[in-house]
Formats: structure tokens, sequence, C-alpha cells
């Protein structure tokens, strides 16, 4: 059997953005029916790439050409892109949440009849598209009433209403569970067998082993590998080899860990669901942090962990119900955010962008912003000690950025996550929460976020290290403990647990 030919191919793709050359003679070459994974460390330039590709960044603010179905595309707009049959889904999802699936679907592209919208008959193409990618829900459903990987196959839909032949996703996972990822997968093969190509951008290896056929992989704007896969073999190493320009045999770094008293205990906490009267999100949870340990915490997605973290955390989630917390072996009263910031705990929540960072603001009015205090000078802020404080970190965490005065919006999503890190290391706390502190972010990245994570257990800080990846949780929490359904299931010392005693944990109530 010949290959295919080549649906889209883009020669010598060169990008730059005042003082920075996002791409440099970039080429992409993709073939019609097929899956091409493009992976590269967060601010490689994949999603620049695309935004070329789909007209985003329109003709003649770049240098190269665009060849789609044999034919030069001088695209000016996103509009212009999709009437070619070429569709984008954001990692951010541009749904609009307070209108109906049948809406968000048609919007911008209505069925009229004699000058009016004919819901009928858009209702009747919804259920059908809706078919298509694995949907049985009513077309009337508005979009907020959705999780987010069923809003996600509604965005696919919306392409392929529009005659679709070549779907970007962009990080299409990132925020999806276990099974709402592996709905995604095998729709994204189904799409293959029916004639259409995608381009995923990732970065999860596993995801790109199961369904690629070919990779990309971009560093620093530029390509550095890009090949074919056959009989459906990649290796890993050779991607990660190329994301980050050396072999990474060991994904965590070595670390000796000296743990001290317990700093940090939380007994018998009990929290009440906020929307559902008599659910409860903590059950008579009890755990405690030594000094200089990390200690991790292990459960499947709903499991409860974010919000026991969220409201051991100055009761920021739920409604508390009973429970205690002692700091240095002293009980106290923690009713609010504040409360828990002068008691010496942060707390980096999974969601940076609504949670972590207020998008508005620069990095060093980032960094600062949780411990004003360290910067007055004579009761004003000083913007001299803001700076400066702001510099130390942009240089110790190696914050990609030019300067500390430049939006937190403008960074990729490891550098935004090292900033917030950042915020929370310049409040000086002894008990540090981190709640999937390496989501979304590249293999790189995520070893110099373990580097820190490291040096704060080694100033003696009790570090809680939350996530959904248990590699992660394996190479760097020195005890773990497990959650099911609100529920502390198991504690399991470094030595002791692998993946299948932890997943055995996470998904029973109780026994061994």
């Amino acid at each position: 059997m010949g290959k295919n030919p080549f649906i889209l191919q883009m020669k010598g793709i060169t990008k730059e953005f005042p003082g920075v050359k996002a791409l440099d003679d970039v080429s992409l070459d993709v073939r019609r029916g097929t899956i091409h994974a493009i992976c590269g460390e967060n601010g490689a330039g994949k999603s620049t790439l695309m935004k070329v590709l789909s007209g985003v960044y329109p003709h003649g603010t770049y240098h190269g050409q665009i060849f789609y179905m044999d034919k030069e595309m001088k695209f000016s707009n996103i509009k212009e892109s999709e009437n070619a049959g070429i569709a984008i889904i954001h990692q951010e999802l541009t749904m609009i949440p307070e209108l109906s699936i049948t809406e968000n679907i048609f919007m911008g592209n209505e069925i009229v009849k004699r000058g009016l919208i004919d819901w009928n008959a858009e209702r009747e193409h919804t259920v059908e598209i809706l078919k298509r990618v694995g949907l049985s829900v009513n077309p009337d459903t508005l979009i907020k009433h959705m999780g987010v990987g069923q809003q996600q196959l509604v965005e696919i839909a919306k392409a392929l209403s529009k005659n679709v032949k070549l779907l970007i996703l962009d990080e299409p996972t990132s925020a999806l569970n276990e099974s709402d990822s592996a709905n995604l997968l095998s729709l994204m093969k189904e799409l293959r067998s029916n004639d259409i190509t995608c381009i995923m951008i990732s970065h999860k290896l596993n995801e790109i082993a199961e369904v690629s056929d070919a990779v990309t992989v971009i560093r620093d704007g530029h390509t550095v590998e890009s090949y074919e896969i056959e009989d459906g073999y990649v290796d890993e190493n050779k991607i990660i080899r190329a994301m980050v320009g050396r072999s990474i045999d060991n994904r965590y770094p070595e670390h000796e860990s000296h743990p001290g008293e317990v700093i940090f205990e939380v007994e018998g906490w009990n929290v009440e669901d906020p929307e559902i009267e008599g659910k409860m999100v903590c059950k008579n949870s009890t755990f405690n942090v030594r000094a200089g340990e990390i200690v991790g915490f292990a459960g499947l997605m709903g499991a409860g962990r974010t919000e026991l973290m969220r409201s051991v955390f100055g009761k920021n989630y739920g409604i508390y119900k009973s429970g205690t917390i002692k700091i240095k072996g002293k009980e106290v009263t923690i009713n609010s955010v504040e409360q828990a910031i002068s008691n010496g705990i942060a707390y980096v929540p999974e969601d940076r962008k609504s949670l972590g960072l207020n998008l508005l603001d620069s990095i060093e009015e980032t960094i600062v912003s949780a411990n004003l205090k360290a910067i007055l000078s004579h009761g004003l802020i000083s913007i001299a000690k803001q700076k400066k404080a702001a510099e130390e970190y942009r240089q110790s965490l190696k914050i990609k950025a030019t300067n500390t005065q430049v939006g937190v919006n403008t960074l990729s999503g490891g550098n935004q996550q090292k900033v917030v890190l950042s915020k929370w290391m310049f409040a000086e706390p002894d008990i540090l929460i981190l709640d999937e502190p390496t989501r979304g972010i590249d293999v790189g990245a995520k070893y110099e976020i373990y580097k820190l994570i490291h040096e704060l257990a080694d100033q003696g800080k009790a570090v809680i290290l939350v996530s959904s990846e248990l590699p992660e949780l394996l190479g760097m929490a020195d005890r773990i403990y497990t959650i099911f359904e609100g529920t502390i299931t198991g504690e399991l010392q470094r030595g002791e647990a692998n993946q299948e005693s932890l997943m055995k944990k996470m998904t029973i109530t109780s026994g061994n």
C-alpha cells in the first residue's frame, strides 16, 4: 500500500514577536488521513505554528509558505481557514457556557428559513452531529451543565458540522480524566478511518504512542525531529531527548530526605459538599506532615484531594463540619485564606489560571502579592524592592521572560507555574500545599520544578504534593496517602509503594 499524499506542507515558517523569534524556519509535512503529533516543551512554538496555519496570525505577519491540498494558502483570518476545512480546538475551550449545545454549534452559521432561525432543523442536525462524536445528550442542554470531556466533544462536533478535513487539537486531554481521554483518543482514530486528518499537540507520550502515525518535535522555535512511526512503535526516550535537548535517564532528580518533627496535623476533618446537602467531600480525614518531608496524595479524579486541600487552606471550599488542625503541636483555628497564610500555609492551586494568577498582573506584581509586608518601605510599597525580589526568582527559577514587568498572561504554562511557585516561596511558608504542580507542563520544565520542590523540603518546609500522575508521586514523595470518595484509605512509605498498590487503595473504600 502506497503512502497517502500530503494534505498539508508548511515550509520555512518564521514568526517574530518584538524581541522574540517564536518560530525559525519550521517545516511540517502532514499526510492525509493520519494523526500527526506535534510535541515540544511549553513555549517551544507549537501553538504559534498552529495559529499561523489557521490564520490567527494572518498571511504577511510571518515568512514562509503553506500548501494545503496542493494549493498555496494565504489565510488572512480564521474564517478563511475554516472555509477551507481546517478547524482548531484550543486548549481553553471557546464555547459560551450560558447557551445550549445547538446554539453553540450553529453560532454564526444559523439555519435560516424565511428570515427566522429554524430551531427544529438546527436541533435535528445537532443530534446527528453529536452521534458522530458518540454523545447522546439533549441538544438543548446548556454547555455549563456539561463536563469538560463532553464540552470538548461538542467543540469537535461543531468542527465536523463545518465539513472539516484537517482537525487541530491543542493539548486535547490536558483537563480530562482517564475515561474521557480514552474516549477522545478512540474518536480520533474513528475520524482517521473516515479520512479526516488530525494534528494533535501533546506532551503526553503515552497518548502519542497510542494514536500517532507521525511525530514532529519542535524545540525553541526549530523543527528538531520529524518522522513517521513504523509498526506503531514510539520511542519515548527519543522524543524526550529531542524535546529537551538532552537525555533524561532519570525523570526525577536524586534526593535524600531528612524529615524532622511533625509540623502539620489534620485530625477528623469533615466537610460537606457546598452544592449537595448531606454529601461529604471529606470524611474523617486525618494526616500529618513532617518538616523537610514531601507527602503525596493519590486519588482518581473526583476522589476529593483538591476539596480536602482547599478546605484545610482557610476553609476555602465546602461547608466545614468538624476537625482540628495543629501546627507545630499547637491547635490553631483557620477560618480564612488570610489566617492560613499568616499561620505559614501556602497553597499552589491546580487551576493556576483562575485561582493562582491574576492574568492582568505583571510577573513582579504577582510574585510579591502574598507577602506585601516584605516590600514595604515607610509604610508604602517599594517598587525597587519589588523589582529586586522578582528578578531574583526570575533568575533562580529560570522563568523565560525578557523582564519582570511583562504580563503573566504572555507566559507559557510552565513559566506561569514557576511564577505561582515564586509567589508562595516569597511568602516564606512553613507548609506548602502543591496541587498538581506540573499539570500541563513539559518534561524539561517538570524536572526544574521537581528540583525546586526538593529545595523547599531541604529548607525544612513540610510539602504536600497532590498529583494524578502515579510515577510522579512514586518519584517524589517520601510517604503517600491514598484517597477514595473523600476518605483516606491508606498510607504507604516510599519503599513499599508501587503503581499497583496505590491503585488498589485508590479504588477501594476499606480493607487493604
